[in-house]
């Protein structure tokens, strides 16, 4: 099997982000990709270097106004007097509806959901690379693979369709799951990060042929805080089309199975020709984030236990962030999903 990657995807590098009114280090670092890159071939992957797939699997997710807002802002920032070196958002609006701002600093608070995804001169060809990581997985699976994992570093799954945010600027796991849908009348996202993936399920919100599912930690005091409660269930045509499931903080191995078990059967009964697996190693026990416990041998078992489904997947790779065993429990899911360590 194959993991897609492009050296591209490193050139990001934010430098910072605000935690509690604190500024720190911003953890989203490109260090990340060597970690998952020795996790996969440890697991026996061979890496290959996706597509330029332009801007159409793309626009497919996000809008034209968004995909202008990214391309453009970095530029249009450093005719700022006195700006920051990246692009970080100093105001939110509480409501989005109306009018356009036309100013940088404006569209930023508009397009931005907080202060984690700076935007430097590198950050529109690293998430292109890693959006196009996604949909050359997609169609490897297309073409008749059963499972391909797609290294996409920026993650994505907290992106909306016109709005970045927690390190996210295009939702990777929503554009496999729609570039999937060019051969599967449905597909199921199963999102095992230890964060909601709040940006997908907005973006699926309101449809019946994407099911959407999330196990998280309980947002009620942890990111993204707004999203991931489990009253949510989707509107319109998509209502019961989405399930979150959010778990107390330092939920060990049995607690997180006994809700995956719980998600497997509403995949099952939703029947899906193809699933993407939103990847996420943040659940583990080590995480700097700490909010799950998670153990290497753990993140084997949820990999056998999805694999059960027997469905044709794109693992697309979410959170997971420093930490000595971040490779590790990259090998530890791809192995339990299926592949052969070397």
């Amino acid at each position: 099997m194959k993991t897609f990657y492009a050296a591209e995807q490193k050139r990001h590098d934010p430098k910072f982000f605000l935690s509690s009114g604190g500024r720190f280090p911003n953890p989203e670092q490109p260090e990340r990709v060597e970690r998952l890159l020795e996790g996969a071939r440890a697991a026996g992957l061979d890496v290959a270097r996706p597509a330029d797939h332009g801007l159409g699997p793309i626009s497919a997710i996000h809008t034209p106004e968004y995909l202008d807002f990214l391309k453009r802002i970095y530029q249009r920032w450093q005719h700022i007097e006195g700006a920051s070196e990246e692009v970080i958002p100093n105001i939110h609006p509480i409501a989005r509806a109306g009018s356009y701002p036309a100013s940088a600093v404006g569209q930023a608070g508009y397009h931005m959901a907080d202060t984690s995804c700076p935007i430097s001169a590198e950050t529109w060809e690293s998430a292109c690379w890693s959006a196009w990581s996604a949909v050359s997985a997609a169609d490897a699976v297309m073409a008749g693979d059963a499972w391909a994992y797609a290294l996409c570093r920026p993650p994505g799954h907290h992106a909306f369709r016109d709005v970045a945010g927690g390190f996210c600027f295009f939702n990777n796991s929503a554009i496999a799951a729609q570039r999937l849908r060019r051969s599967a009348e449905r597909v199921a996202i199963i999102d095992v990060d230890l964060h909601h993936g709040n940006g997908t399920q907005g973006v699926f919100y309101e449809r019946n042929d994407v099911l959407t599912v999330s196990i998280h930690a309980d947002p009620v005091r942890f990111y993204p805080f707004f999203w991931g409660h489990a009253d949510e269930r989707g509107e319109g045509l998509g209502l019961g089309y989405n399930y979150n499931l959010p778990l107390p903080r330092r939920s060990d191995d049995a607690a997180y199975l006994e809700a995956l078990s719980a998600a497997l059967r509403r995949v099952e009964a939703f029947s899906p020709d193809a699933i993407v697996i939103a990847l996420g190693l943040d659940a583990f026990e080590k995480d700097p984030f700490g909010g799950l416990s998670v153990t290497t041998p753990g993140f084997a078992l949820i990999g056998k236990a999805i694999a059960k489904l027997g469905r044709p997947a794109v693992i697309v790779q979410e959170g997971g962030y420093l930490c000595d065993e971040l490779g590790d429990n990259l090998t530890s899911f791809l192995t339990g999903y299926g592949a052969k360590a070397v």
